[in-house]
């Protein structure tokens, strides 16, 4: 399940009007995650998977984006494990490949579903009004 639209309806109604502009945080927070996480799998750096995808996962999960969350999750986990054992993360590569494709697909779905236009479409286009 790309999102959990359980997960996302309890958020948007526990933020409120805040929630269009903590989303927009997402956006921001998540395209310097998966930049930081690409960036560090580049150096081979372990040490600096750890905090973006801990972002990245919590982040994801606030909005539902479940699978986004899970591969973070696994991404940091197995960095975790690079810094305690002194090892290179590069088998991971081709996991975090995946990881910039996946965020854009979760935020894509996020914002459609945000997106107050879409709502008051879906909820009154072809009825009529007061009858």
């Amino acid at each position: 399940m790309l999102v959990d639209w359980n997960e996302f309806r309890a958020t948007r109604t526990q933020l409120g009007a805040a929630f269009i502009r903590i989303l927009g945080y997402f956006r921001e927070d998540g395209i310097k995650s998966v930049a930081a996480i690409e960036e560090a799998m580049r150096a081979r750096d372990a040490r600096g998977l750890v905090m973006p995808a801990h972002t990245l996962k919590s982040e994801a999960r606030q909005f539902g984006g479940e699978r986004l969350g899970t591969l973070a999750e696994d991404i940091e986990m197995f960095a975790r494990h690079c810094v305690e054992a002194q090892i290179s993360p590069e088998e991971y590569l081709p996991r975090v490949v995946t990881l910039r494709p996946l965020f854009e697909e979760t935020l894509a779905a996020l914002e459609r579903e945000a997106n107050p236009l879409v709502q008051r479409g879906r909820s009154s286009f072809g009825r009529a009004v007061g009858y």
